[in-house]
């Protein structure tokens, strides 16, 4: 089992920026990738970004250039930083982590609103 706890989200204007935090604990030697997928009212979830135990990352086309994922191994951490936000980029973020073996797990969503 792993649990994922996420933190950071909140209300900035257009433009601004806002940095997500996600800590997983459990059987955290079992995790391959950890990342971020975003849903907004109406929508599908979507795949934000995701970052593989060795540093291969991913990006939805949306976001690129805007966000950078990073993960820190020892501290059990994924972290979102979010610049040049744009009112489009509303939604509940979700962290995820896939573990070797292909189960996905998630955290409880933290709500990000870019006001323009």
């Amino acid at each position: 089992q792993v649990q994922l706890v996420e933190s950071g989200g909140g209300l900035v204007q257009a433009g601004g920026s806002l940095r997500l935090s996600c800590a997983a604990s459990g059987s955290i030697f079992s995790i391959n990738a950890m990342g971020w997928y975003r849903q907004a009212p109406g929508n599908q979830r979507e795949l934000v970004s995701v970052i593989t135990r060795v540093g291969t990352t991913r990006y939805a086309e949306s976001v690129k250039g805007r966000f950078t994922i990073s993960r820190d191994n020892a501290k059990n951490t994924a972290v979102l930083q979010m610049n040049s936000l744009k009112p489009e980029d509303t939604a509940v973020y979700y962290c995820s982590a896939r573990t070797m073996w292909g189960e996905d797990y998630w955290g409880q969503g933290t709500q990000v609103t870019v006001s323009s």
